[in-house]
């Protein structure tokens, strides 16, 4: 059962992410912590625009459902993935807009003396802190794999799957979403960048 506050949280942010572009079609997953054994994240293929409670649903910190009903999103690995490794996060948002999407197919990404990395928690925008790209595969459980030793020996502000789209996480369903916007404007102002060049 996922309480109503962690379904309600959820919803409105899909509102908000479909609004901006992010979630096109039934792209993109939303979750958040729920407790020491249980996860609310969205069900599979449904337009996050468009959510209502009922496609809220909960799974195991191994991505199991707890309504044999139910199927959850097919990346909620990758989202038990973090809560388990980070007990400070309390959500993970992943959408797939434009810029994340084709930033990604370049490479790595590098955001250099942009004053709103100040929004991660470092005390000056003069740094270069990279976004990392891994690339996509299908096997979710052996992307989480091969994603987990990095995550644990430098934890970055999000990352990227290439050709796919970002992740981003933070302490509840309001902070993840601040940080997620942050990372998107990065992102734009990347794409931007390159654009003009």
């Amino acid at each position: 059962m996922v309480p109503a506050g962690h379904a309600g949280a959820l919803v409105e942010i899909g509102r908000r992410m479909d609004g901006r572009g992010w979630v096109p079609g039934s792209a993109g997953n939303l979750s958040a912590r729920i407790d020491d054994s249980a996860i609310a994240i969205t069900r599979s293929g449904v337009h996050k625009g468009r959510l209502t409670e009922a496609d809220i649903m909960a799974v195991d910190y191994d991505g199991q459902a707890l309504s044999a009903a139910q199927k959850p999103s097919a990346e909620t690995l990758l989202h038990c993935q973090l809560y388990r490794l980070f007990p400070p996060v309390g959500a993970v948002l992943h959408g797939h807009s434009v810029a994340a999407t084709v930033l990604s197919m370049q490479g790595p990404i590098t955001f250099s003396n942009y004053e709103i990395l100040k929004a991660f928690g470092f005390a000056t925008h003069e740094l270069d802190v990279t976004l990392p790209v891994y690339e996509n595969d299908q096997d979710i459980a052996r992307l989480a794999g091969f994603i987990e030793p990095l995550l644990k020996r430098e934890p970055p502000i999000g990352y990227v799957i290439a050709g796919h789209g970002v992740y981003a996480w933070g302490s509840s369903v309001v902070h993840a979403y601040w940080r997620l916007e942050a990372l998107e404007f990065l992102l734009s102002c990347e794409l931007e960048r390159r654009r003009i060049k």
